[in-house]
């Protein structure tokens, strides 16, 4: 593998275009000029969970005990939730003071931008090819660059699409979030029962 080829794949696993109407439906409570600054924040989280797991991943997930498998299922059934609330929005009522509050790290850093296939993909590329670890890693940091240009200037995206075309991106990516928390969740199972 090289840079081009690394950075590429970060790229394609983060989906800065496809992770646009969760993001927007996480902020959607927060006022448009804030914003920003809160995507900029959870993809530095992001970006500092990955260089962690791209440095010490095999150390971190032994050292706590767990099997990659776990990173998978657990990236699933979080995503499962999060897609759910995208195709099946619910009415807010009086206990749901919790919904307007910032999110912190969960979900948009972790597992949105920073999953399990990006940290397993980072494990794996420096277990195969240690000497290149800076080469990694410059490939992660152009990576979230692009991300966090295309999250920034989403606004343009989504004025562009309207209410109607949001609602409707909402619901396929919700629909296609699910699909991959399902797959996401399959594969740790498989990887955790060796078949």
């Amino acid at each position: 593998m090289d840079f081009w080829t690394v950075t590429l794949m970060l790229l394609f696993i983060m989906d800065p275009v496809g992770n646009i109407p969760m993001f927007h439906h996480i902020l959607d409570h927060i006022e448009p000029k804030h914003r920003w600054r809160i995507i900029l924040r959870e993809l530095l989280f992001a970006y500092l969970i990955l260089s962690a797991f791209l440095w010490g991943g095999q150390h971190i997930l032994s050292f706590l005990g767990l099997k990659q498998a776990s990173l998978s299922i657990t990236g699933g059934i979080i995503l499962f939730v999060i897609a759910l609330d995208l195709v099946f929005p619910r009415k807010k009522g009086k206990g749901d003071d919790l919904d307007n509050e910032d999110p912190f790290i969960v979900p948009l850093a972790m597992p949105m931008l920073a999953g399990p296939s990006a940290m397993a993909t980072l494990i794996l590329v420096a277990t195969k090819d240690p000497a290149n670890i800076w080469h990694w890693h410059l490939a992660l940091t152009t990576a979230c660059t692009i991300t966090g240009v295309i999250l920034v200037s989403s606004n343009l995206i989504l004025k562009f699409l309207g209410k109607r075309g949001i609602r409707a991106l909402k619901k396929l990516i919700g629909m296609l979030l699910i699909m991959i928390a399902v797959q996401m969740f399959l594969d740790g199972v498989k990887e955790y029962l060796g078949l």
